[in-house]
């Protein structure tokens, strides 16, 4: 049935969506730490020329002499109160904004890190964190009955989490990784009508739940205190579609449009790149694993966005790692998230 849809699917196919003119914004894009996903994990073998960041300073450094950037969204564990300091005093110095990457707490035993943890980010000016309650739900799961138990347990966190996060008055955008649809997420931010917990819109992440990149921000943005910003490659293959970040501007997201979604309901919204330079990653939708928590979306849904790959793919290759040596992946790492930097300054308005 499922590949009868997608033979199906160019009846119902979306025409190649203009793009939206771009404005001024006074603000410059800002480096999520996971574009740098490469970098950061070499262990065994080391480069000389892209050695992995010792800290968030390097990071931080590194992000405004090599790019000019707005700032960064980065891990805040094993901070101190020197080092958040130093982080402050270097982000002042640079005109650069300093967002986290928090965990919430697991259960009442860990509230106590949790809250340490805000308040030394605190020090170092990070009052918006990003959090994440899940991963590829498709891939993690067997059973509708496991999926529904870490739902439940991530209502837990975020119950933990609120009532330290509104004592010290920090925002908290639950991240759309792969994990939550738009009815997960609203009943999160409606069941806890907080100003403190909000959204991290992931511009890509939600594709591959079949979601259309306009509806997930349209719903998120009510809710968004902070940005994983990734433009999107696709393409068929035997199980269903790849999907791959690509460079801003070479994919099939309308940039401008969400950036003005965002910034409607939010106009002091950060938007920070998360581009991640790996293979592309399979979205197995012809599989009975994908369904076996995802039994609410109906053929429609799964013919659209069939449609919207067939539509989109192009015949350049996406983005791929396997086989370069050690360096040269690296070296693509890097150029990949200076091109998505001078594509916001260039095309999209991001300037300051």
């Amino acid at each position: 049935m499922m590949k009868h849809l997608a033979l199906g699917a160019t009846s119902l196919s979306l025409s190649p969506r203009a793009l939206s003119q771009s404005r001024p914004r006074p603000k410059r894009m800002g480096v999520v730490v996971t574009s740098y996903m490469m970098r950061r994990r070499q262990r065994k073998q080391v480069s000389q020329e892209y050695p992995p960041f010792r800290s968030a300073l390097e990071l931080i450094e590194h992000c405004h002499q090599a790019f000019n950037a707005g700032g960064v969204q980065t891990g805040i564990r094993g901070w101190n109160k020197e080092l958040a300091a130093k982080i402050r005093a270097k982000c002042e110095g640079h005109g650069m904004y300093i967002e986290g990457q928090i965990s919430l707490p697991k259960n009442e035993a860990d509230t106590e890190r949790f809250e340490s943890e805000i308040i030394t980010a605190k020090t170092a000016g990070a009052t918006i964190h990003r959090a994440a309650l899940g991963g590829r739900r498709y891939e993690q799961f067997d059973r509708l009955e496991e999926f529904e138990s870490a739902r439940d347990r991530a209502w837990t966190r975020l119950r933990l989490a609120e009532p330290i996060a509104a004592k010290h008055k920090i925002k908290i955008g639950i991240e759309n990784h792969k994990d939550w649809r738009i009815p997960d997420m609203l009943a999160f931010m409606e069941g806890l009508s907080s100003e403190y917990i909000g959204t991290c819109i992931d511009t890509g992440n939600s594709v591959a739940l079949l979601e259309e990149p306009n509806e997930t921000v349209t719903a998120f943005s009510k809710y968004a205190v902070t940005t994983h910003i990734k433009d999107m490659g696709v393409k068929e293959y035997e199980h269903g579609f790849l999907l791959s970040e690509v460079p801003i501007g070479k994919g099939f997201l309308d940039m401008a449009h969400l950036f003005d979604l965002c910034e409607r309901a939010n106009p002091g919204i950060q938007f920070s790149v998360e581009m991640i330079t790996r293979d592309p990653l399979e979205i197995p939708c012809f599989t009975d694993k994908y369904w076996a928590t995802l039994g609410e979306i109906n053929g429609h849904r799964l013919a659209s966005t069939l449609a919207l790959v067939k539509s989109h793919q192009t015949d350049d290759p996406l983005p791929k790692v396997r086989g370069l040596t050690h360096d040269a992946k690296l070296a693509y790492e890097e150029t990949n998230i200076a091109e998505c930097l001078r594509y916001a300054e260039t095309h999209l308005g991001l300037k300051g």
